[in-house]
């Protein structure tokens, strides 16, 4: 059931209805036009569909409510095209890339794809560069219009004291940490063994073997070896230094040298470069630590924790002094949330070995030495200590000002947003099939 709906949702994601409708032998209709833009019937039962197997329809009027929702969309698309907005040709390529990562991924290969969709994939790929190149034009004309909303302070109170409980969001419960982190011992036995196992695999590449068939035997980057350690198109920015450095300096075809970051070891071939991007392959590996080390890493966080609990430092002190998570290690070991950059942590936002230990420590309290992640995957040990647990409350002005603040924002934008849809529907070519004659729009202007 979860696969046939992973399929319904990639269906939507992907189709611009035509090649598939066609394929289907469905009869489809023209059920909207706004300016130059059409609606088909297709593109309103294909996305009911896909809200059906996510659960988010409730009632009668939700084909009303969502061909307004695209009528909205069109008239957004249709107004960029007038005023001549430009979409980033390199933001689109990424986001197909991005995309069909995550499908791939899901539906486990590339000719698993293609054979679903029966067209090869840089048909899929012209497809979805439609759907893309479109959201981002409606996102850019509504950036535009509401650029210049600024809201104050006192704007900020009026729409929190206006707003009743009941609409406020739920704020799940939230923990404050401090740690102290360390890395495995440093083996260059393991180093080796590592880099013996990558120039062993780089020969046979020079030999005549496929890297990708390689890079899905061998490389520890699962998400890219599924695909023969492909990437796709990165910028300098979107990769890490080391890397980046080396995959830049590669010719087309082209194998590298060791490699080594902060996620491991790698050897990478350039498959193309375009404009400031390179698509390239990589084999991620990255070195086994024994148990004897596992055992010296507790046993030095395990002296630490003595010396805390003996009073002889303090957890701050000692987290500056010993912890090598050079994010945290200045800061007393507080560590900071990556997804919100605040210091408050919710039960999705933490590593699973971390919630697993935290969950039963109280405030104050700190934890025994654990193995644990860290944000590039590779093994680190940890003590944890609760400084604060915020519990699960409804959103108040006090404690989440920034989540207010946000909510205030948006409904001014809505506002704004709607006065600008009013005023362009009444200079704009609309019209909407009379099977829609009986919907009841939120916007008047719609029907004329």
């Amino acid at each position: 059931m979860r696969f046939y709906r992973f399929l319904v949702i990639l269906l939507v994601s992907i189709s611009t209805t035509n090649g598939y409708l066609k394929s289907q032998n469905v009869i489809d209709q023209v059920v909207a036009v706004v300016g130059g833009e059409r609606i088909l019937l297709s593109d309103i039962e294909q996305e009911m569909l896909r809200m059906k197997m996510q659960g988010a329809l409730t009632g009668n009027n939700d084909k009303c409510q969502l061909l307004e929702q695209m009528l909205t969309h069109k008239l957004l698309v249709n107004q960029s095209k007038i005023d001549s907005i430009e979409v980033n040709q390199a933001s689109i390529e990424s986001e197909i890339d991005r995309r069909l990562k995550y499908f791939i991924d899901q539906i486990g290969s590339e000719k698993a794809l293609e054979n679903y969709f029966n067209k090869p994939m840089y048909e899929i790929k012209d497809d979805l560069r439609e759907v893309i190149e479109e959201q981002q034009l409606s996102q850019q004309m509504r950036q535009k219009i509401v650029d210049k909303v600024k809201i104050t302070p006192s704007e900020v109170k009026s729409f929190y004291k206006n707003t009743l409980p009941d609409s406020l969001p739920k704020i799940p419960e939230q923990y404050e940490l401090q740690q102290i982190m360390i890395f495995p011992p440093s083996s260059a036995e393991a180093k080796f063994q590592v880099k013996e196992k990558l120039l062993e695999i780089r020969e046979r590449i020079l030999k005549g073997e496929r890297f990708s068939t390689l890079a899905v035997a061998y490389s520890e980057d699962r998400a890219s070896a599924i695909r023969g350690g492909e990437l796709g198109f990165r910028s300098r920015d979107e990769l890490v230094k080391a890397f980046a450095d080396v995959a830049f300096g590669l010719k087309e075809g082209q194998v590298s040298q060791i490699v080594e970051t902060e996620y491991g070891f790698h050897i990478i071939q350039m498959i193309e470069s375009k404009g400031d991007k390179v698509n390239v392959r990589h084999i991620l590996m990255k070195p086994q630590f024994s148990s004897d080390m596992t055992a010296q890493a507790i046993a030095k966080l395990d002296s630490i924790s003595t010396l805390i609990k003996s009073d002889s430092i303090k957890f701050e002190h000692a987290a500056m002094r010993f912890s090598e998570d050079k994010k945290s290690n200045l800061n007393g070991g507080l560590v900071i949330n990556p997804y919100t950059n605040t210091s408050l942590f919710e039960k999705e936002h933490l590593q699973p070995s971390d919630f697993y230990v935290i969950r039963d420590l109280k405030v104050d309290e700190m934890s025994t030495p654990f193995e644990s992640r860290d944000e590039h995957a590779n093994v680190v040990f940890k003590i944890v200590k609760i400084k604060r647990i915020v519990k699960a409350h409804t959103a108040n002005i006090k404690d989440d000002y920034d989540v207010i603040q946000g909510l205030a924002k948006q409904s001014m934008e809505s506002d704004i947003l709607k006065e600008w849809i009013e005023k362009k529907q009444r200079v704009t070519f609309i019209r909407i099939d009379p099977s829609f004659k009986n919907c009841t729009f939120e916007s008047k202007g719609w029907i004329k």
